[in-house]
């Protein structure tokens, strides 16, 4: 509805719908629980209501069960509102003329209909609190379509984002579901530079990667280009972020000799229990790593997919204090 008819009416219907898909994951959850107590009840009695007065039992049950669901929405919805600041101190040894680059960095914001205006408005605020040098949003930027982003005028937040040195993107999965051209050109026009297998240099010292998408080849047919391919394009005695939004094959950023990798599209599960789902697929489901030389961060995300609601992991800005050696030293 929203793709062919945006309005109020597909507002309301996008916002039930959203909730009702976390509503229904945990009313599941509590009938699976239910019928195990209630087969455990059944071979060893230990809550004799259920046989003595079995309507009153179901009515109780109900009770519970739903406010259990309610509250279990309620708390997930003010969590997803509520960013934490994510702070890390790394030091590259690679000789540069800065002594330190201050990266604010925001993964799977998802711009549409749930992420709107006050909310993004808000993400910008913290974000500019911070006083970045540089600004890297890592993937899935747009929700979906771009309609919902147009209407509310989002473009006008991105561009008060205030960075030293820019803002800089690559595409996500979600990207290419709404049309990976039409939000990488609506980005482009609001102040942020898409870096589509593509690599820049920042104040001659520090390179910044990004690659495409690996859902390319589901969408438009075309595979994700090898790490090494773009790695010409870099001169390797500087420093070299990579952003690669999804965080599979952790040791091609090794290999190739990047210093830093950021991540995000895992957002850890979002919603308990599918946190253990994400740990057992990726490498890294949330938080830092190291291997060999190369840094990893994968984020959670700032914003949500479906459900306006987080469980058992937090929205997160990440701010990095990047300290390299200079020529002084």
């Amino acid at each position: 509805m929203e793709r062919v008819w945006l309005s109020g009416i597909s507002s309301i219907f996008v916002w039930i719908g959203s909730f009702w898909l976390a509503a229904m994951l945990y009313f599941f959850l509590s009938v699976v629980i239910l019928d195990v107590i209630r087969l455990i009840n059944h071979w060893f009695p230990f809550i004799p209501m259920i046989t003595k007065d079995y309507v009153r039992a179901k009515q109780i049950t109900m009770l519970v069960i739903m406010g259990f669901v309610s509250i279990i929405l309620i708390a997930g919805y003010i969590n997803a509102l509520s960013p934490k600041i994510k702070t890390l101190n790394l030091t590259i040894p690679k000789t540069t003329n800065m002594a330190e680059l201050n990266i604010v960095a925001a993964s799977d914001v998802h711009l549409g209909t749930i992420v709107g205006k006050n909310r993004f408005c808000k993400i910008v605020k913290i974000i500019n609190s911070l006083q970045p040098d540089i600004v890297l949003l890592v993937g899935d930027i747009v929700d979906e379509d771009l309609g919902p982003v147009i209407k509310q005028n989002l473009g006008e937040a991105l561009k008060n984002i205030n960075s030293k040195f820019g803002v800089f993107a690559v595409t996500g999965n979600h990207e290419y579901i709404g049309g990976v051209d039409a939000s990488s050109q609506y980005l482009k026009e609001h102040n942020v530079v898409v870096l589509r297998d593509s690599a820049i240099k920042i104040n001659n010292s520090v390179y910044i990667v990004g690659r495409e998408d690996r859902s390319s080849m589901q969408f438009v047919g075309k595979k994700q280009k090898i790490l090494a391919s773009l790695m010409p394009q870099v001169n390797k005695n500087y420093p070299i972020i990579l952003m690669d939004h999804q965080p599979f094959g952790l040791n091609e950023a090794v290999e190739n000799n990047v210093d830093l990798q950021l991540s995000g599209h895992t957002h850890h599960g979002q919603l308990f229990p599918f946190n253990f789902l994400t740990k057992a697929i990726f490498e890294k489901s949330w938080g830092y790593l190291k291997k060999g030389n190369t840094h990893f961060y994968i984020s959670s995300g700032v914003g949500t997919w479906g459900p306006p609601i987080r469980i058992r992991n937090t929205p997160e800005i990440v701010n990095i204090k990047l300290r390299f050696k200079t020529s002084d030293n």
